[in-house]
């Protein structure tokens, strides 16, 4: 029992595993492969976005501006839709991740290039996203009627059993493995984490790592823009509005260390899935939207209480052991 709880993802995966259950002793429709599914799909924007934010936490970053950035991506891409609807929407959906890589790179560039405190940095450019939607919509929604037919069916439309937005989700956080668990910039995130001065000595330049961090999350926001927008075939200027705290909460539940360098990719996909499920059961159950909220902070806290114990407990093993070698 102790091995599997030493293992966060087993223990959300038990969680999980346990809400299902109470949920199902109330509502047993929930647990139909067809309602599993529909969960998914609408966690799936939610579990890409939580992989950018570990990338950016990892190196003792964050980025308040992943939610305003797939909101200005989503309005740029339905825009160019309405007004050029015979431009393909792998152009588009391209167009939009390289946006989002752009706005990205810019927070990697004023945090390593100015020093400037990442929190600070991303508060300052979530405002000017949000500003640069009205400024370019002028305010006006962009819906349904205004969109391309194959613009608003692609997320939707079902292949193998799941929509094309899930898939596309399955296809990231298998990226995300490999370059977390293969490529050298993965290793390069953690590295930075843990200790970015001696990131510097093994070679690793740490303005830089951050910087991919931000443009890798910003790429991710772009694509989850297009999503967004055509999903639910509506844009407008509060796109996603307060979704980063959704975002940072997935990170938090999942595992994922805000003083930087712990975190693994199935532990924030978790972590999105457990948020996935809690907001997709409790309206069924008939939960009241002022007890949701204070179920979600509750589940937040407990998280973030329970990180921390985990940390310190690292942290006095790593003291005795030292204090164990200088009585030696």
């Amino acid at each position: 029992m102790s091995i599997v709880l030493k293992h966060r993802e087993m223990i959300l995966v038990a969680a999980i595993g346990l809400l299902l259950a109470l949920i199902s002793m109330r509502f047993p429709a929930f647990l139909e492969p067809r309602n599993l599914v529909r969960v998914f799909d609408d966690t799936s924007i939610l579990a890409m976005l939580a992989l950018g934010q570990m990338l950016v936490i990892l190196t003792r970053c964050i980025d308040l501006s992943m939610a305003a950035n797939l909101a200005l991506c989503g309005m740029v891409v339905a825009m160019l839709n309405a007004a050029f609807p015979g431009v393909p929407v792998p152009a588009l959906i391209a167009g939009g991740m390289v946006l989002g890589a752009s706005l990205g790179a810019l927070n990697g560039v004023l945090v390593w290039k100015l020093n400037m405190p990442s929190i600070v940095v991303t508060l300052g450019t979530m405002t000017i996203f949000r500003g640069s939607i009205f400024l370019l919509s002028g305010g006006q929604w962009v819906n349904a009627h205004q969109m391309d037919d194959a613009f608003k069916a692609l997320p939707r439309t079902v292949a193998l059993g799941l929509p094309v937005s899930s898939w596309i989700a399955v296809a990231v956080i298998g990226l995300f493995l490999i370059l977390m668990s293969r490529a050298p910039l993965g290793r390069a995130f953690y590295a930075v984490g843990v200790n970015p001065t001696a990131s510097v000595y093994a070679g690793i330049n740490v303005g830089r790592t951050r910087f991919f961090a931000f443009t890798v999350a910003g790429m991710v926001a772009g694509l989850a823009g297009y999503l967004w927008v055509a999903r639910y075939a509506v844009a407008y200027v509060d796109i996603a509005g307060g979704f980063e705290l959704q975002i940072i909460a997935a990170c938090v539940i999942g595992g994922v260390s805000i003083a930087g360098g712990i975190g693994t990719v199935p532990g924030a996909v978790l972590g999105a899935l457990f948020l996935g499920v809690v907001n997709n059961a409790l309206p069924v159950i008939n939960v009241s939207p002022f007890a949701q909220m204070a179920i979600s902070g509750a589940v937040i806290t407990v998280a973030v209480i329970f990180n921390a114990r985990n940390e310190r407990k690292k942290g006095r093993i790593i003291l005795k052991r030292a204090q164990g070698e200088g009585a030696a």
